[in-house]
């Protein structure tokens, strides 16, 4: 499946300028004078103002006229008890559930989570914590479909997550040589494909991605998750013009990370029905 860039790459809302609290700095001195008193509440009011001010652009919605597109999350078992229909409240669209890691290793959490972000009418996927340095490519994609990471046109389900990164206490590229994960990767996604006629997503920072893999070989076919806490347009990785998620923030007022679909809703709905 080729995604033609126009359908889903949009032009980010540069960010917000916050106010300049600089201004509203109160340094003199007051003795208790009517005069040094009225001084202190006109700086006080002067303050609480600009507070109100900056509270009304970082309001509940934590993406709120700084990073374009449709609200979503992404969860494993560091969060194990998440409400979804708090999350939908929200605004929340969609999630993607951590499933998988290695052949040996199946989130506890997946079911329950799974299960509750369809009750509460999410968009929802499953992700595989890649291991590239423990089994072939085919064998992780098999394992990831075998539990929870398969893909039905429902309209509802997402395409599955190939999950690229480091690891605390691994090389950061597992060891491998660029042509080795590209190989590893190539063997994930046609395993995936063979078995749901969809190309699995890739969800990798600038900077893995560049250092361990560097190739353009996948963005006619693979869309792209990008990591990237900078609130500004992520730099794309080595091969990619656009992304088509973005993991924008690990905390805000949603349960694990924080993400948004570079498009419309329908758009995503769908890049869900395929």
């Amino acid at each position: 499946m080729v995604i033609v860039n126009s359908v889903f790459n949009r032009q980010l809302i540069e960010p917000v300028p916050l106010p300049n609290l600089e201004q509203y700095n109160y340094t003199q001195s007051c003795s208790l004078t009517t005069a040094g008193t009225n001084q202190i509440k006109l700086a006080t009011t002067t303050i609480l103002a600009a507070v109100a001010s900056l509270a009304t652009l970082i309001d509940a919605s934590p993406i709120d006229k700084r990073v374009s597109g449709v609200r979503g999350q992404d969860v494993s078992a560091y969060q194990p008890n998440v409400n979804f229909n708090t999350e939908a409240s929200k605004g929340c669209k969609f999630v993607y559930i951590k499933a998988t890691e290695r052949t040996t290793f199946k989130s506890c959490t997946f079911s329950s989570q799974y299960n509750g972000a369809t009750s509460a009418g999410l968009i929802r996927g499953a992700y595989h914590f890649a291991r590239p340095n423990s089994s072939s490519g085919s064998a992780q994609a098999k394992f990831f479909l075998a539990n929870g990471g398969g893909w039905s046109n429902d309209g509802r389900t997402l395409p599955g997550v190939v999950d690229l990164e480091s690891v605390s206490g691994q090389p950061t590229c597992y060891g491998l040589s660029k042509s080795q994960l590209i190989s590893w990767l190539q063997d994930f996604g046609s395993t995936y494909y063979s078995a749901t006629g969809r190309w699995p997503t890739i969800y990798t920072s600038s900077g893995w991605w560049n250092e361990c893999v560097a190739s353009s070989a996948f963005a006619a076919d693979y869309l792209l998750w990008i990591a990237n806490y900078v609130l500004s347009c992520p730099k794309m990785p080595t091969g990619f013009s656009y992304y088509s998620f973005w993991q924008y923030a690990d905390s805000v007022d949603l349960s694990g990370d924080q993400d948004v679909w570079n498009g419309s809703l329908e758009s995503l709905k769908a890049y869900a029905r395929g």
